[in-house]
């Protein structure tokens, strides 16, 4: 797949007109996002995704489209995963819900940014050498493994190395002051814990691409389509975080969902190193309408149990209030 230098600018700045139009929009006076208002967003970005995937399938082909639709699901269903970190990140940081939207969306361009390097990274080592398909892999595999180990462990969120080193090298205000990282007190600047709290979600986001972007190089090794669905998704990940609010705690077997489909995909890369290789036949080498078939019906598995055990248990808890209060 050819994509000249034009399509990539306009690409960008098309992806740019679309952050500009949510900043002037949603930002534009802080407020607490609803649920209908966080719905219409969701709608709107996945719309775009879709017409731009539709955009693929007529201009590129039936395969770079499937390539592209196959990553944006994978990179979208990760992000759902990884939304329950973001809500212990606010409710650690204390972050005011009218200013939740802000912390989500610069954290989430920096990210953007930050795995747009690691995309031009990585395509360049799949188009110099074979072996690394193997240590994607190898990823991935045992990023599944443990997301099954660590499924009943408490989440608890520790800050990390850069969140530490900012604490150290900036002073730090005890109070927010509104939507504003820096301030000046007493003739010094001070960040706020606004900052502090978008390099967490800034910095865990980039955590989450060890898994997301290995991941969907397993799909396409075409840099544009891994690109935009890591993008697409990206940007609709802030409105499916006030969407979903406390339903992503009732997704409870998604972890088990995305470990599957993650293995898969390492699965999937082993065998296509062995044959670039010539180890394995052709028919071995998964095709993107089979990779596209089985994480559908994985996701919507794993959404249907989890969602069933989640009504079991809220009946469960129900006939205990009952019970309590005939005693």
């Amino acid at each position: 797949m050819s994509v000249p230098l034009w399509l990539w600018i306009a690409t960008i700045i098309g992806l740019l007109v679309l952050i500009a139009i949510d900043l002037v929009i949603v930002d534009r006076k802080p407020h607490e996002v609803t649920t209908g208002e966080a719905a219409k967003w969701v709608v709107f970005y996945v719309s775009c995704a879709i017409l731009f995937g539709i955009g693929v399938f007529l201009f590129a082909g039936n395969d770079y489209g499937v390539q592209f639709f196959t990553g944006y699901i994978t990179e979208y269903s990760l992000s759902v995963d990884n939304l329950f970190i973001f809500m212990v990140i606010m409710a650690s940081f204390k972050v005011p819900v009218i200013h939740q939207h802000r912390v989500l969306l610069i954290g989430i361009l920096l990210a953007l940014a930050m795995r747009s390097a690691f995309i031009a990274v990585g395509a360049a080592l799949i188009a110099q050498f074979v072996w690394v398909f193997f240590l994607f892999g190898a990823i991935l595999v045992w990023t599944a493994v443990s997301m099954v180990r660590s499924k009943d462990e408490d989440e608890e969120y520790q800050e990390n190395a850069v969140t530490r080193m900012v604490r150290k090298v900036f002073p730090v205000t005890d109070d927010y002051h509104g939507s504003k990282s820096f301030i000046k007190k007493d003739g010094k600047r001070w960040i706020t814990p606004m900052f502090v709290v978008i390099v967490a979600i800034g910095s865990a986001d980039l955590l989450f691409a060890v898994d997301s972007i290995p991941a969907i190089f397993g799909i396409t090794q075409e840099a544009f389509l891994v690109f935009t669905a890591n993008a697409f998704a990206l940007m609709g990940l802030r409105q499916l975080y006030f969407l979903l609010g406390g339903l992503v705690t009732k997704l409870v077997y998604l972890s088990y969902g995305l470990a599957v489909i993650l293995a898969f995909i390492g699965a999937k890369l082993f065998l296509h190193a062995l044959h670039e290789y010539h180890v394995v036949p052709d028919w071995l080498d998964i095709n993107n309408w089979m990779s596209l078939g089985v994480i559908v019906v994985v996701l919507t598995v794993t959404t249907l149990l989890s969602l069933r055990k989640a009504k079991k248990n809220e009946a469960l808890a129900l006939t205990e209030e009952s019970v309590e209060a005939n005693r």
